[in-house]
């Protein structure tokens, strides 16, 4: 065999094997992250029975590829939840990775800054600019990661759930300053799941602790609106799927009740699952025979777009 053509099969051959590994991208150039300021704070990792990472200065994106021959095209990127303070990053990120995995779905596990980090000048639009910035980063690299660029879509868990229908519904926006080729991508999703989401700092079911964390002590009534993401929903919001549990005392169905009702006014493809029991937080629901066909409704309903 020829030389050039040798390497030229090399290195084919790498890129096949490069695609079938996960692979952990930065969101930013690291000497231009938009929105941070000097800090002494670093990335904490606590785990127990759940990782919980705080303090993110880089965000990220963690990628999983099913096989090759299961692929097919859809990718997922995934919200943790964590009130705006923490990211239950295994817990509802790469456990669900895996699970989307399992479906042929490439699925992104996003590491989003936190609102509450001091290394930040303007916290609120912080989560939205890590979000806008890791789809588009996503659509950027479609064709090396065997995905549709028009099957990208969003899942977010409790706070991890606001910021997802935040991006579904400010999508448009611009939230920071193009820094590259990247960004002149499209940041809308072409669908959304929302499991036990925070939707809504205007009802009396508000999650007071996301509220707080996201805007501060004494936010605007334009600002709580504006974060309000029923109340910014219209006719192109992405198709939606939603998952609750009655007896969640943390993040009350009403707020996904409040999602679905503003999806069906504007014409919104939407649907709605609202389970007797599983409490918050309740991921996989490994345990709970009757909850855990929750993610096979959403294996379901995301084949069928």
């Amino acid at each position: 065999m020829k030389p050039f053509f040798l390497f030229l099969t090399l290195v084919l051959a790498g890129n096949l094997a490069l695609q079938a590994q996960d692979t952990i991208v930065p969101l930013w150039p690291r000497n231009n992250v938009p929105n941070r300021i000097p800090s002494d704070e670093k990335e904490m990792h606590k785990k127990d029975d759940i990782l919980l990472v705080s303090q993110v200065q880089y965000p990220e994106i963690e990628v999983y590829f099913p096989s090759e021959r299961s692929n097919n095209g859809k990718a997922v990127l995934v919200f943790p939840g964590g009130g705006y303070h923490v990211l239950a990053y295994d817990w509802e990120g790469t456990d669900i990775a895996k699970f989307l995995n399992s479906k042929g779905i490439v699925a992104i596990v996003v590491k989003y800054r936190l609102p509450v980090s001091k290394s930040l000048e303007n916290p609120k639009m912080v989560p939205l600019q890590d979000a806008q910035r890791a789809i588009r980063l996503v659509r950027h690299n479609a064709l090396n990661w065997n995905i549709d660029e028009n099957l990208v879509g969003v899942m977010g868990f409790s706070a991890g759930g606001h910021l997802a229908s935040t991006l579904g519904t400010h999508y448009n926006e611009e939230a920071y300053e193009a820094l590259d080729v990247v960004d002149a991508v499209s940041a809308r999703p072409d669908f959304m799941a929302l499991v036990y989401p925070v939707i809504s700092f205007t009802s009396s079911s508000k999650h007071s602790g996301s509220l707080k964390a996201l805007l501060g002590e004494n936010p605007s009534l334009n600002e709580i609106r504006y974060f309000s993401n029923e109340l910014q929903v219209n006719q192109d919001t992405p198709p939606t799927i939603l998952f609750h549990a009655t007896d969640d005392k943390g993040v009350p169905p009403a707020n996904s009740l409040l999602f679905y009702t503003s999806l069906v006014e504007n014409n919104v493809s939407a649907e709605l699952h609202i389970f007797p029991e599983g409490g918050h937080g309740f991921a996989l629901a490994i345990d709970r025979p009757y909850l855990h066909r929750w993610t096979e409704i959403l294996a379901q309903w995301i084949q069928n777009l």
